[in-house]
């Protein structure tokens, strides 16, 4: 069942762009050194206290919010790669400007736009990748994109938890550096894709592709499925959140002289558990719905979320951490694709920004709330309360999938009874 054949049958078949972009996550993750240090470089580097990093963390995770908006809208009316070419190279000449300067509230300013760009070339290439693709082998691209990112991730952050203890600059330097030589791949090997969301989607089992006149709020009320997946997405990302918020507070609380490395080493094992479990995972669930999935997914946040507050030695740090790695992968092959199976072709940049804003109010609120909180509680205390939170949220997604299934069949049989 696993043989290295079956493993990759859920990439092969791709179009040729799909694969460019697979090379260039991994090149661009490689130096993704700034996203996992951000609460370290606010609390030790510039001193803030806990509850002011969780509220700058906040506050640029809300900077985000409009960033996604204004990129959707941006690659729906001028095109996925204008929209990548602009706003990456934005961000990277903004990282070369943090490697010039002194830890400060400044330097924070300037990673919070950078950040901010980035994020608004995020629907451009979710959109780019649904144009490429269709709800045969959509799964399998927007895997092998995430296994891309995660195969550069594995050792990017180990790189970047070394550089910050003698060469903070290069921290910077290093994530623009890589991040330019992605986007040079995507300028010369890819194409503009826009034109692919103007032919009509004929096929009845793509229905909800088909192109629609009006606002993306006209969409959004003839899908409130989609709504309803975004609230419990956000309890989802509020637990996810802490990934990059609570457990780099923790590591330094149990190991003060080593925390950062550690932490460093927790990410880069994140992205390795990514790199090796992503094709068996994505081979156990090629037959699974993507709602049931996320149910899985859900289940296994909860548990590893939950536990780091019972049991939290280096070694069950490292068990808690794959546990929860193993929802985030099953999560990060279904949740994309969900989106884009239910979104009209002439939509998917703004639908791509939309439907991941609502839901990533949860991962921006998350550390400003964690925050709060932990003024009152522990960190143990927090970790059950946000097992608890995640497994109410899972059981929602659970009620969802019913919700969905039961709307099938009537729209199979109208004749069905409604419950």
């Amino acid at each position: 069942m696993f043989s290295f054949r079956n493993l990759i049958r859920p990439y092969q078949g791709m179009p040729k762009e799909i694969y460019v972009i697979f090379v260039a996550r991994i090149i661009n993750a490689l130096g993704c050194f700034v996203m996992p240090l951000m609460t370290i470089i606010l609390t030790q580097s510039i001193g803030l206290s806990k509850e002011m990093a969780g509220f700058y963390i906040s506050l640029t995770g809300l900077l985000y919010l409009p960033a996604a908006l204004l990129g959707g809208k941006l690659a729906d009316h001028f095109g996925r790669k204008r929209v990548i070419l602009f706003f990456n190279g934005l961000a990277i000449g903004l990282y070369l400007l943090a490697g010039s300067m002194k830890p400060s509230l400044d330097l924070v300013y300037v990673l919070m736009f950078a950040g901010a760009s980035m994020t608004a070339s995020g629907p451009a290439h979710d959109s780019l990748i649904a144009d490429l693709t269709n709800p045969k082998n959509r799964a399998g691209a927007y895997a092998l994109s995430y296994l891309g990112w995660n195969m550069g991730f594995a050792v990017g952050p180990v790189i970047g938890g070394i550089l910050y203890q003698h060469h903070l600059p290069w921290v910077f330097i290093g994530d623009a550096s890589t991040a330019l030589i992605a986007l040079l791949l995507i300028g010369i090997f890819i194409p503009e894709t826009i034109h692919k969301a103007q032919v009509e989607v004929i096929e009845e089992t793509r229905k909800w592709e088909r192109r629609e006149e009006g606002s993306i709020f006209s969409v959004l009320a003839k899908r409130p499925i989609l709504l309803y997946f975004s609230f419990i997405m956000f309890g989802y990302n509020f637990a996810y959140s802490q990934w990059s918020f609570m457990l780099p507070i923790q590591t330094l609380q149990l190991f003060p002289q080593t925390g950062a490395q550690y932490f460093g080493y927790l990410a880069g094992f994140n992205g390795l558990v990514v790199m090796l479990f992503t094709p068996i995972v994505t081979k156990l669930a090629e037959k699974t719905p993507l709602m049931r999935r996320m149910v899985y997914g859900g289940l296994f946040y909860a548990l590893g979320f939950g536990m780091l507050g019972v049991l939290n030695s280096l070694f069950f740090i490292f068990l808690w951490a794959f546990t929860f790695t193993l929802g985030e992968i099953i999560l990060a092959i279904s949740v994309t694709p969900f989106i884009a199976n239910h979104t009209p072709a002439s939509h998917r940049g703004r639908m791509s920004a939309i439907v991941p804003t609502l839901f990533n109010l949860g991962h921006t609120l998350g550390p400003f709330g964690m925050g709060k909180a932990l003024n009152y509680v522990s960190l143990e205390t927090g970790w059950k309360g946000i097992g608890v939170s995640t497994l109410i949220f899972a059981m929602l997604m659970g009620g969802l999938e019913f919700y969905e299934r039961r709307n099938l069949r009537a729209e199979i049989n109208p004749e069905v009874e409604s419950i």
